[in-house]
């Protein structure tokens, strides 16, 4: 029986000896690389740039390089042509339009109506100084509702402009490291 048990452990010593051996090499495998990113679905006329092939590439070879270049100029610019632009905050609108305007408005308003009121009690349809601050309240309210409301239009209408310039400035710096990659090997792009 010694001559069993002699066998399995020189068996179980060269099975433990020969997979610790084959840690360091699994620790020495390189690992895997990425895959390099998939070819650009975009199409460079998508974006206003016409390509010819100036070095008779064909097809295929134009695809790849198109493909190639796409993925180095985003990269290189850090803009991908295909996500939407992010909106531009709109600035803060004047607040507390109504109130100001109400303000203004019971001021005039009691203006006119303690320089129209003479203090006696026959005239009617005349606006003392309290109906007058009244009435000149309700409608600088209107007023400065309206003056907010436009304001607010106004600085809506102004970050939708500067969403699209920046939009169409990120675009073009895109397009001139693309067309530069495409040049460089031997496209003409216009």
């Amino acid at each position: 029986m010694t001559s069993m048990t002699k066998t399995s452990a020189r068996l179980l010593t060269c099975v433990f000896t020969a997979s610790l051996g084959s840690i360091p090499a699994l620790a020495q495998t390189p690992p895997a690389t990425e895959a390099p990113p998939p070819a650009a679905s975009v199409k460079p006329a998508s974006l206003g740039l016409m390509v010819y092939p100036g070095k008779s590439q064909d097809a295929t070879q134009q695809g790849k390089d198109e493909g190639e270049c796409y993925t180095w100029a985003r990269q290189q610019t850090n803009i991908d042509p295909t996500v939407a632009p992010t909106p531009a905050p709109v600035a803060d609108a004047p607040k507390g339009g109504a109130v100001k305007g109400a303000a203004r408005g019971a001021a005039r308003g009691a203006a006119v109506g303690a320089v129209g009121d003479d203090d006696r009690v026959r005239d009617e349809g005349h606006l003392d100084a309290g109906e007058g601050a009244a009435a000149g309240a309700t409608a600088g309210a209107v007023k400065g509702r309206k003056a907010q409301k436009k304001a607010g239009k106004q600085a809506e209408a102004q970050a939708k402009q500067t969403a699209q310039t920046q939009d169409a400035t990120q675009k073009d710096t895109f397009k001139k490291a693309w067309g530069a990659c495409l040049e460089g090997r031997g496209y003409s792009v216009k």
